[in-house]
């Protein structure tokens, strides 16, 4: 059996409440006691702001699709397969729902550790996917430079002595050849 305990209230809290328990529960004890289990059950105070519900999710959202977007930007511009890593990061590590955690209700302000570390890792793969083409790139480069610079070679034989190779290049594009080298090394 149910036994009923007066409570005190402002008039005008009276109002607004009964008012707001009549639009969602039968009775006025079913709406404080629902309130009640959702602040206890999810560890949020009534005085902490949880911010937007939409805009919360919203931003989830978006940086997940600003992730994926900039694995395919990467992929279209340098037509490179996505690697295993940044695959996994994406779909199979991503941040997971603690037991007992309010779902998608985070402040704004408070860092979630675990979604920051993932969108660290996914930055760090993708970082590292953009080295990987850059030094490919330049690796190709180079590759066509010497490919340029020993067709410019010819095997000089002489009568006396030893056949040689001689280079046949302007002094100024052997200058700019070695400049670029140098600056390349350091």
């Amino acid at each position: 059996m149910n036994s009923f305990e007066g409570i005190r209230f402002k008039k005008e809290t009276a109002k607004d409440f009964q008012k707001f328990s009549r639009r969602f529960f039968k009775t006025h004890a079913e709406a404080l006691q629902t309130m009640l289990d959702f602040f206890i059950n999810n560890e949020i105070s009534p005085k902490e702001s949880l911010g937007s519900n939409g805009r919360t999710i919203t931003n989830l959202i978006k940086k997940r699709f600003n992730a994926m977007a900039a694995m395919m930007k990467n992929i279209e511009k340098h037509g490179v397969l996505p690697t295993k890593a940044m695959l996994v990061l994406l779909f199979e590590h991503s941040p997971q729902k603690k037991r007992e955690q309010a779902p998608l209700l985070l402040d704004a302000q408070d860092a979630d550790p675990e979604r920051d570390m993932f969108f660290k890792k996914v930055e760090q793969a993708l970082i590292m996917e953009k080295e990987n083409t850059n030094l490919k790139r330049d690796l190709r480069q180079n590759r066509e430079e010497f490919y340029l610079v020993l067709k410019k070679l010819h095997l000089i034989k002489s009568s006396f002595g030893k056949p040689r190779l001689q280079l046949d290049m302007t002094l100024a594009d052997f200058e700019r050849l070695k400049m670029k080298i140098e600056k390349e090394l350091h």
